[in-house]
């Protein structure tokens, strides 16, 4: 049901385009600067995801963005530095499953529950990589070397408490591989890992592994959604006889108490982008899925999805 929740919703932006722009057009923006805050390195699949549509979104909401990368405690000091910021739509934070899981996993001073949902923009298909020098051509190749070597064999993921590591961790239980999985502070220190032969696999978003990809410095093994994803040529991990299907989202959230014109204003502009044409074909070719949500529905779609993260996290044993 959460699934084809999230397909109407796609489908359903572009018809709201018109009546966005419209509503946009009556709705000023009370700043003339906002930071929009982010736990990703440069570089990373949420520098990345602000940045471009910052280029995008500025002139529609009449806003200069600046982004700023707040690294350390697994996203805690970026969600400490929103939550404490003035609930008034000048300072907002890409908000990723990742903050959801280190305010399980670890001790935070503000977990994800100190922040306002202000929109879900995407959903963001997983792939696991190798080097391109790697003799492995499927995933299924991968496994095997890995339960051939148990204990030898090493797999990169991002930050500790990151849905990357916690699928590495599954994909590790459900395969019997034994493999050692290494996290980092970001996707752009574990590319590094896995390009130099630290690693066997790694793990990111189509849109944080591009330039690596079109570079020919490494081979996608899989996609960890559950049907193929449109344009990218690339069987399932289901498909390669591992029912391991990840989600992960990409949004917006802001100090708790954003008034209504700051949380109109957004939903707004962020319709009236995801509809332009310059905008689509540059998240199409990073393969997001436009899946908009407004604060009511975000807020929804948060509070499920950390029921069912919990429930994941104590199947793994992560959390009591």
């Amino acid at each position: 049901m959460l699934r084809r929740g999230w397909l109407l919703a796609a489908l359903g932006f572009a018809a709201l385009g018109f009546a966005a722009r419209g509503a946009l057009a009556q709705t000023p923006y009370p700043h003339r600067n906002v930071t929009l805050v982010t736990h990703s390195s440069p570089g990373g699949g949420s520098d990345v995801f602000l940045r471009v549509l910052a280029r995008h979104l500025g002139p529609k909401m009449g806003v200069h963005f600046a982004v700023e990368n707040v690294r350390g405690g697994s996203g805690a000091r970026a969600v400490s530095r929103v939550a404490q910021a003035p609930a008034d739509g000048s300072v907002l934070y890409a908000t990723t499953p990742t903050y959801i899981q280190t305010s399980m996993l670890s001790r935070v001073p503000h977990g994800y529950d100190s922040l306002m949902p202000v929109a879900i923009v995407f959903l963001d298909p997983e792939v696991i990589y190798t080097r391109a020098e790697s003799p492995h051509r499927t995933l299924a190749e991968a496994l095997a070397h890995a339960r051939a070597r148990p204990g030898k064999g090493r797999w990169g993921a991002s930050n500790p408490a990151s849905l990357e590591r916690i699928a590495m961790e599954r994909l590790n239980r459900m395969t019997r591989a034994r493999a050692v999985i290494v996290s980092h502070e970001g996707g752009g220190d574990q590319m590094i890992g896995v390009l130099n032969g630290t690693y066997d696999l790694g793990i990111g978003e189509i849109q944080e592994v591009r330039a690596q990809l079109e570079a020919k410095k490494i081979r996608l093994l899989a996609v960890l959604t559950g049907d193929r994803v449109p344009g990218l040529e690339l069987a399932t991990a289901r498909e390669q006889g591992v029912d391991l299907v990840v989600t992960k989202f990409r949004g917006l959230a802001g100090p708790k108490h954003l008034p209504p014109e700051v949380l109109k204003a957004w939903s707004a502009g962020l319709q009236a982008v995801l509809a332009d044409p310059a905008y689509q074909r540059e998240y199409a070719r990073e393969s997001l899925i436009a899946s908009f949500m407004g604060p009511g529905q975000a807020g929804e779609f948060t509070a499920k999805f950390a029921g069912e993260l919990a429930a994941s996290l104590r199947e793994l044993g992560l959390l009591k």
